[in-house]
């Protein structure tokens, strides 16, 4: 039995979660003006873009991958129709959510300029739910996740963007709403 697209399929999608999980932190991390401490607005943009990039090609070898693998019979098809496998039914139909979750924000990102930009924005938004989506797709359709030193990774990668979700909380506390920032520009001015 031909093993290698098993290793690939599990190979890329644990590199998936990974660069899934650095794209969702950056996003997280980066302010309204799109800034790191340290890092240009461009450079910031230019990683998140790359990194994004990187992750949807792992996800499509991943795919692949997995649709090739003979062990069980994965449709091409169940890859964007949720819950449509008759393997891991489950599982796998989340993996599918993300994926065209992942498609829908690629889409409007290609087209963001001929779309309005709240429509953009709610659409990109949908990252924050794409990433739990396949995570739990990762922890239930993996056995390699749920033992060992893969689980410490995706332990990890859940406690990472844990704490980057607590940080951009307790930042987005300590900011002064707008209507604030004004008054007090204003009180200033007429000083």
């Amino acid at each position: 039995m031909n093993t290698a697209f098993w290793y690939a399929s599990r190979a890329t999608g644990i590199v998936a979660l990974l660069l899934l999980t650095a794209v969702l932190v950056l996003g997280i991390a980066v302010n309204r003006q799109g800034r790191l401490p340290g890092l240009p607005r461009f450079a910031v943009t230019d990683l998140h873009r790359n990194l994004s990039l990187l992750s949807v090609a792992f996800v499509a070898v991943h795919v692949l991958t997995a649709v090739l693998d003979t062990y069980v019979h994965i449709p091409l098809a169940s890859a964007v129709i949720p819950f449509a496998s008759g393997y891991e039914r489950f599982w796998l139909g989340l993996g599918a959510v993300s994926l065209d979750i992942m498609l829908a924000m690629i889409v409007t990102s290609l087209l963001r300029g001929r779309l309005n930009r709240v429509l953009w924005r709610a659409v990109h938004l949908l990252a924050y739910a794409s990433w739990p989506v396949a995570f739990a797709h990762s922890i239930g359709s993996s056995k390699d996740l749920q033992q060992g030193w893969m689980l410490v990774a995706a332990a990890g990668c859940a406690m990472i963007v844990a704490a980057a979700v607590v940080w951009r909380l307790a930042h987005a506390a300590r900011q002064v709403p707008r209507a604030g920032r004004v008054a007090a520009l204003f009180s200033q001015v007429t000083r």
